[in-house]
């Protein structure tokens, strides 16, 4: 592994994790490789009696992958770390493998819907009883707390409608009770937002988004504490197989070297699509945590250093007409995927939270006029006139 001495983070998403092989590449070397040869007997012995550090097979770690896992705890600040093979894998083993029968969950309501899946339906099944509350009262969280609570589960800014949670407020709660908070960072990427540094315990992401940033691949990580990753999570992988392919590793270890750079351009077009969208005649409201308009702004302004580049506004006339500027875009495209170099939208109602009651939808502000963005890297100007003019067409 590279000495990263006092680096800044863009150094380091350049040369962390790197470990060379005696070929000497410049670019990290992708090892596709199922298994690993042993000097001896008792050198394989001594590996998986633990007793002696190496790679046994590829389900449990594997260079490439560590490389990805190294580069991403020096962004998060993180002890150790885990990459899975999606980023819901990531939430279903962080879950699985520090909760059992009887324990209790408290989660934001406001999540990405296979995220409230799990939590929700998935864990009790396994006798993991839930709790959903508005992230937003801090008064709910205490509320919703029983002796048997575990683990605080929440994501911030949320998934569509981007409501922002106190995270050092919520992590408070979590330790003065002896629970664990763990936090989505997928919107808000960690280039934005550190939740670690605001108390949480864990960060999870689903590498496929921001990290890639270029829609080419699948990917997860979890994010944490030696004493969790070690003791709990890594087993969990090595048992059940939700692992990194690190053809992956390897394509989003090149990604995190244009990472920053990424991050900064799509929130110079967000915020300048935000400004258009809010002046404009036919959306009745928008959500973006880097304007003012947002309910929450001030809090956006301290737990996050710009907005991101996930926009949701409420188009007048309802799905009709949300549909009709969908269709209508040329530059951005219909798709439930975000992070990506492209402009994306999406009809969260009949998409990503279709399966959620219209009570459920209700609680969370996702009207049938309701899409969300994710921004782009294009040229902003370019934007502006596909928006304009996809707009002049709804009634």
């Amino acid at each position: 592994m590279t000495e990263t001495k006092n680096w800044q983070a863009q150094t380091r998403m350049v040369h962390e994790g790197q470990d060379r092989s005696p070929f000497g590449e410049t670019a990290e070397a992708l090892y596709l490789t199922s298994g690993y040869v042993y000097d001896s007997a008792e050198q394989a012995e001594a590996r998986f009696k633990e007793e002696e550090d190496g790679y046994i097979y590829s389900r449990f770690g594997n260079p490439t992958v560590r490389a990805f896992e190294e580069r991403m705890m020096a962004l998060e600040g993180a002890q150790d770390a885990r990459a899975t093979a999606t980023g819901m894998a990531a939430v279903t083993a962080c879950m699985m493998s520090q909760l059992q029968a009887g324990d209790h969950i408290v989660a934001a309501r406001a999540l990405f819907g296979s995220c409230r899946y799990v939590v929700e339906t998935l864990m009790p099944r396994f006798g993991v009883a839930c709790t959903l509350v508005d992230g937003r009262d801090l008064d709910a969280w205490k509320t919703a707390l029983r002796p048997e609570t575990k683990v605080l589960f929440l994501e911030t800014p949320s998934n569509p409608v981007l409501e922002i949670i106190d995270i050092q407020a919520v992590a408070n709660i979590a330790h003065n009770h002896g629970a664990r908070l763990v936090v989505d960072n997928v919107f808000a990427t960690p280039v934005l937002q550190k939740p670690m540094a605001l108390g949480a315990d864990i960060t999870i992401y689903s590498a496929t988004k921001h990290i890639d940033g270029q829609g080419r691949c699948l990917g997860g990580i979890i994010l944490g504490d030696s004493d969790y990753i070690k003791n709990q999570l890594a087993n969990f992988i090595r048992q059940t197989g939700p692992s990194l392919a690190p053809f992956n590793a390897w394509v989003m270890l090149k990604a995190l070297e244009t990472l920053h750079l990424r991050v900064e351009r799509h929130c110079d077009n967000a915020e300048k699509l935000t400004d258009m969208l809010v002046a404009h005649d036919k959306i009745e409201r928008v959500y973006y945590p880097g304007h003012h308009s947002h309910p929450q702004f001030e809090l956006a302004q301290k737990q996050m250093t710009r907005g991101s580049n996930l926009i949701a506004f409420d188009v007048k006339g309802g799905k009709a007409n949300a549909f009709v500027l969908a269709n209508s875009l040329e530059i951005a495209h219909i798709s439930n995927n975000l992070g990506d170099a492209k402009t994306l939208i999406t009809h969260p109602a009949t998409t990503t939270h279709a399966k959620l009651s219209d009570a459920a939808k209700a609680e969370l502000a996702i009207q049938d006029g309701t899409l969300r963005l994710s921004v782009g890297l294009e040229d902003a100007a370019d934007l502006l006139d596909d928006f304009e003019r996809a707009l002049a067409k709804l009634a």
